[in-house]
């Protein structure tokens, strides 16, 4: 994500599909087979957990071999999961770099609009890139070999103002990608492979919180009313200090 961030300055699907297919060597290597995803079997389990506007992300994936490739000279292999999060939600860096120094992922980093104070209605998509390591003989057997769940803490931003009092945000499947390193001569290379999920349909729908438009002129009146009565609150209190100090002098 970070290269194809200094080529385009905001995330966009299209630009994406191309940037994979022509800068990126995807599904490209003569050790393994062009179609990864025939000798594989993925599926993507998505929920989202938690209450309020602190959310969690949690992503089921059981990854099946269905084609054994021993024979393969493989030094290390690696998943690479990338959730696009929509404008009106949002993953804190800060939170995820605690999780880093745990080791729950083996790296992960936020890339486009990383402004946590900006409502959703300013805001823009950004993208999470999560790395999790799964060992140099994850193509070595012909069975089930994993099944683990990666969890996103995310937050809602402010929405705008909506009647029914909820914004429906949604959350598109993930991009799923396996980056295996293979024991070469003279040196060693890597091999990048986007997996296809078995599953047809795994997006989300968060429902957020939202202010009603017809109650913005109440919320304004209080808000009006609550600032002027501290104003007088505090020019009174100060008159009170001063003449407590000019009668002590």
């Amino acid at each position: 994500m970070g290269s194809y961030y200094e080529k385009y300055e905001s995330f966009i699907d299209a630009h994406f599909d191309g940037f994979l297919s022509q800068d990126l060597p995807v599904n490209i290597c003569e050790v393994l087979p062009c179609d990864l995803n025939t000798a594989l079997s993925l599926s993507i389990r998505s929920r989202i957990n938690g209450e309020g506007s602190h959310r969690q992300l949690s992503s089921t994936i059981k990854f099946n071999i269905k084609k054994s490739m021993s024979q393969v000279p493989i030094q290390h292999c690696k998943f690479i999961i990338i959730e696009r999060l929509p404008s009106g939600v949002f993953a804190d860096p800060f939170e995820l770099e605690h999780l880093l120094h745990r080791a729950v992922f083996s790296d992960v980093a936020v890339f486009g609009d990383t402004n946590l104070e900006l409502p959703s209605v300013l805001s823009n998509i950004s993208v999470v890139e999560v790395h999790k390591d799964i060992g140099p003989n994850i193509l070595s057997h012909n069975k089930n070999l994993l099944d683990f769940t990666v969890d996103l803490p995310l937050h809602s931003r402010y929405p705008r103002l909506d009647e029914s009092g909820y914004v429906q945000v949604r959350l598109k499947a993930p991009d799923l990608f396996l980056q295996c390193s293979i024991q070469e001569k003279p040196h060693n290379r890597s091999c990048l492979f986007k997996l296809e999920s078995d599953d047809a349909e795994a997006d989300l729908t968060w429902s957020i919180p939202a202010g009603k438009r017809s109650d913005a002129g109440i919320v304004r009146a209080v808000t009006f009313v609550s600032a002027l009565l501290s104003v007088l609150c505090i020019v009174f209190f100060t008159q009170i200090r001063q003449l407590k100090v000019m009668k002590q002098c």
